[in-house]
């Protein structure tokens, strides 16, 4: 019996998942689940949900663009980009690290979610070969009740 042809996804799961062998056997074995809402032809968004998997997430995605969940999210759209999740009640909007959202679920703020608003270079799933290993600065934020945000980590 010949394995399954290795995809790109699986590839960038795998090579993730090497380099973060560390965390998992310090974290729990179980599973964050995850929704994702995200336009069905988005290789960003692909590239993220296999960031959110390999960092030990199981989601679901739903092909059907981030407009109207962002909105039933309570997600300003000038805080909008390109994919919009939801896990353990907070809304996370674009290329949030894995780690923050993790941070997130265990100091439970009372805020939306996180959000990397745009599509910044060098974020989780805007990091593949394409960019030639550019990184730039961006802040993921914790949106607050009442439209306002703060800044929750800097990535230089």
């Amino acid at each position: 019996m010949h394995p399954p042809p290795n995809t790109r996804r699986t590839l960038l799961a795998a090579m993730l998942a090497l380099g973060l062998a560390p965390a998992f056997a310090q974290g729990s074995a179980a599973r964050t689940a995850m929704e994702v809402w995200k336009d069905p032809n988005c290789g960003c968004c692909e590239d993220w949900v296999t960031h959110l998997e390999a960092s030990g997430f199981a989601v679901q995605v739903h092909e059907a663009g981030n407009d109207a969940a962002r909105q039933r999210l309570g997600v300003d759209r000038k805080f909008g980009s390109c994919h919009t999740g939801l896990v353990g009640g907070y809304a996370i909007e674009g290329h949030v690290p894995a780690p923050e959202i993790r941070r997130l679920l265990k100091e439970r703020p009372v805020a939306i979610g996180l959000a990397v608003p745009g599509m910044p270079v060098g974020s989780p799933g805007m990091d593949g070969p394409a960019y030639g290993g550019r990184k730039d600065a961006f802040d993921v934020l914790l949106l607050t009740r009442g439209g306002g945000s703060k800044v929750y980590r800097h990535y230089a």
